[in-house]
């Protein structure tokens, strides 16, 4: 085993710059004659903009431009666009809305953006901002998905009357029918799926610079796909070629699915340093934040179960309705559609699965992908459903799982939705966890809380997500003529340690010391091509594409070797950085083959000089990680606070390249998990549609003290789609932990009646429940 290769807990390489200051960020940019932009946004859920009068605030001192919707309409710049191929059951096209950089006419949430502010310094930029006098039509507004759907109710969009933006369904309905009608047991369960706020430690920004010379612009944004951002300006806002736009990221802090994106502000700010020629910067509050940064979850869902006498799953049923905001985002009708609702059904053998998804405009943030992106969604609702079952048929949840799960003999595995399952151990990872979480001495655990009036709950959760699919990623593999290497990656790291994680795929692949290996992301110039990163597919495929350069470099390096060595090439064998010349000690070292590369005297007839090779990796199907969480609570009836006392959780993410990476992965993820479970309340005013919830005085996220020291371990499943066996891991976290949370809580209450809360849950929910329950027991 390498040193630094596959499967070693190396410390991240880029941490050094980090905790010495030296990371480069968005803020951190100046560039030549900046200019500084504000954004003044809605105040109103839903209202006609009658007038705009920006003469006070253009007559500041400082003040460059205040540009509008009128003047973005007059100079032809195109809307954000959505990039689903989704369509209705029927097989019509979808609603999709133009959502313009500015609003025009009319807004349809607080936080659209109604003017912008371009001047000299933030301070001015803002002052001008609310010097801009706007006449309102305020209109009745709707924010609640469910609700926006019933007849009578105010409509966002007037061309899409009942506010449905699609109805989509995937399964067999009349099969799930089928076996519903004949089943012993029926099992019906509603929750909410809440709505989150994503509050990146960084948050979003912009710089935007136009040169007139070249007729080309460059965006510099905290983004986690340079190339798929440059590709949306190009095609759909600006019309210009892609090689007139180039598109640099630095180092981000934070993204979470929520930095994949094309917003208003990208579009604004290149658009301002056209106009201007200078450049422009953006840099958003916390408060602006929460209005403009697309927003995760929300969804309604209802779930029917069919089970047998023997308590075999038959058939699942899913309704589920999902909040899109007033706006479309790029891949929103995606997240609850192909992404969430093909893992109904999760880790059990159910042979038929119907969910039907309507998708519904509401005047609030827009939604798209938050961490997991979907599957989070579809695990919460499979594993609530488990145990709530589990509860009503009198049987053990451990139990009820083991009697349904998919069997490791009989991987590969497709599911009734479709999904190929390429590998698994579902009770071998449940009975690890339980054994870790020392399941079997729980009852005198809480006998002991029961006794100090205290209530103690243990909750499991056994998911399954897809992760590293298709399409393609790109990497190039370059040495220099000294014999180091330059890694161009496509996807983008926002705090996950990709550095660290290619390097070490490399010296594994080439058997060179990491001081030897330097990564690039983020750069539209530099790279040629990439995806960005989303969906747990920077290893899994990314990772893949660079295996796949560095065995082309290996190959090539042979032949060099053997014209070096005087040797034939199939007798050329290469490990750890050295080709030989099998059966002898007679070698040449990697970097002596790349400076040989070079210098075209020195090369076999025909070969190119160079040492520079690129890959693409398409997976020909997900990878599945899998795991199950337990976790063990005690609640304080008295306030309704709830402890976690001990988080154990045990992972398949297949072969792992960096453990002490993954356990990161896996805390951070659990910590999102825990603090949409127990704490985000996302809150909208159901009269005036106003983010009551807008900074963080009145939206919780988990603190240090909020978890305990987390025990995690992985069993190895090696994927069998990907040719380095690894499953994506950037999202597990988040997946299994608001179910194992919940069902915990619902454990520890269960002896007052209580079967089901939603999340999350606070401790004023929890101490309502835990009062209405007592007086319901007295009575």
């Amino acid at each position: 085993m390498k040193q630094f290769g596959i499967g070693q807990p190396v410390r991240r390489v880029e941490d050094r710059r980090f905790l010495t200051g030296r990371g480069h960020y968005l803020d951190d940019i100046v560039r030549p004659h900046q200019t500084y932009a504000a954004m003044l946004r809605s105040p109103h859920a839903h209202a006609r903009i009658r007038s705009i009068d920006a003469a006070a605030a253009s007559a500041l001192p400082g003040v460059l431009v205040v540009l509008t919707g009128e003047d973005l309409a007059r100079d032809g710049i195109g809307s954000i666009p959505c990039m689903t191929g989704l369509v209705n059951r029927d097989q019509s096209p979808i609603a999709m809305p133009p959502y313009p950089a500015i609003a025009r006419d009319r807004v349809r949430h607080v936080g659209d953006t109604v003017a912008m502010v371009v001047a000299e310094t933030v301070a001015v930029a803002r002052d001008a901002a609310e010097q801009i006098a706007l006449d309102y039509d305020p209109l009745p507004a709707v924010v609640d998905a469910a609700q926006a759907l019933e007849p009578g109710r105010p409509t966002v969009w007037d061309e899409h009357p009942g506010n449905l933006c699609f109805d989509w369904e995937v399964g067999d309905r009349s099969a799930v029918e089928r076996a519903a009608a004949s089943a012993r047991h029926r099992i019906t369960l509603t929750l909410v799926n809440n709505r989150v706020v994503v509050n990146s430690m960084e948050p979003r920004g912009a710089i935007g610079e136009y040169d007139p010379g070249e007729d080309s612009y460059t965006l510099w944004s905290s983004t986690q796909g340079s190339h798929f951002l440059r590709n949306l300006l190009a095609e759909h806002v600006f019309h210009v070629s892609e090689n007139r736009i180039r598109v640099v990221t630095p180092d981000v802090g934070g993204g979470f699915g929520m930095k994949l994106f094309l917003y208003p502000e990208h579009v604004l700010v290149l658009w301002a340093a056209k106009k201007l020629g200078r450049s422009v910067k953006w840099i958003p509050d916390r408060s602006d934040a929460f209005v403009t940064d697309t927003q995760g979850r929300d969804n309604l869902t209802r779930l029917d179960l069919a089970l047998d006498d023997e308590l075999r799953f038959l058939a699942l049923s899913v309704e589920l309705t999902a909040n899109m905001g007033a706006h479309l985002s790029n891949f929103a009708p995606e997240i609850p559609t192909f992404s969430g609702a093909v893992m109904y059904g999760g880790v059990y053998a159910i042979p038929a699965v119907h969910v039907a998804v309507k998708g519904v405009f509401t005047n609030t943030v827009p939604v798209d992908a938050y961490r997991g992106a979907g599957r989070p969604e579809a695990a919460y609702a499979m594993e609530r459903l488990i145990d709530f079952a589990a509860r009503r048929l009198g049987v053990a949840g451990d139990e009820l799982r083991r009697r349904n799960f998919i069997k490791p003999e009989a991987m590969p595995y497709t599911t009734s939705l479709g999904l190929p399952y390429d590998s698994g151990d579902f009770v071998r990872n449940m009975q690890d966890a339980h054994a870790a979480a020392d399941a079997a001495g729980f009852a005198r655990r809480r006998a002991e809380s029961r006794a100090r009036g205290r209530y103690r709950g243990l909750g499991q959760a056994v998911y399954i997500e897809q992760s590293g699919f298709p399409p393609d990623e790109f990497a190039e593999a370059r040495f220099d003529p000294s014999g180091t290497l330059t890694l161009l990656m496509g996807s983008q790291s926002s705090g996950q340690g990709h550095q660290t994680a290619y390097s070490q795929l490399a010296a594994e692949r080439l058997g060179l010391p990491l001081d030897k290996i330097r990564v690039l992301q983020g750069d539209t110039d530099a790279i040629g091509f990439g995806r960005g990163t989303g969906g747990s597919r920077s290893l899994p495929v990314g990772g893949a594409a660079l295996a796949h350069a560095a065995d082309k470099l290996v190959a090539k390096g042979k032949k060099i070797a053997a014209h070096m060595l005087e040797a034939a090439e199939a007798d050329i064998a290469f490990n750890d950085g050295v080709f030989t010349i099998a059966g002898t000690d007679r070698n040449v070292t990697i970097d002596a083959v790349a400076r040989t590369a070079f210098n075209p005297s020195q090369l076999p007839p025909g070969l190119e000089p160079g040492f520079a090779e690129s890959g693409h990796f398409t997976p020909p199907a997900p990878t599945f990680p899998n795991g199950c969480h337990v976790c063990e609570v005690e609640i304080d009836p008295e306030t309704g606070h709830i402890e976690i006392l001990h988080y154990v959780v045990v992972d398949d993410f297949g072969v792992v390249i960096n453990p002490l990476l993954l356990r990161g992965q896996v805390h951070g993820g659990i910590a999102q998990g825990v603090g949409q479970a127990m704490l985000e309340r996302t809150v909208y005013d159901p009269e005036s549609g106003q983010l009551l919830s807008g900074n963080l005085t009145d939206y919780a996220i988990p603190h240090a003290d909020t978890l305990p020291a987390l025990e995690f371990s992985y069993n190895v499943v090696p994927c069998r789609t990907n040719p380095l066996g690894v499953k994506g891991a950037g999202e597990a976290g988040a997946i299994g932990a608001p179910p194992a949370l919940v069902n915990a809580v619902v454990d520890a209450l269960g002896e007052l009646g209580i079967d089901h809360l939603d999340m999350p849950l606070t401790p004023e929910r929890l101490w309502r429940a835990i009062c209405a329950a007592t007086m319901r027991k007295a009575a």
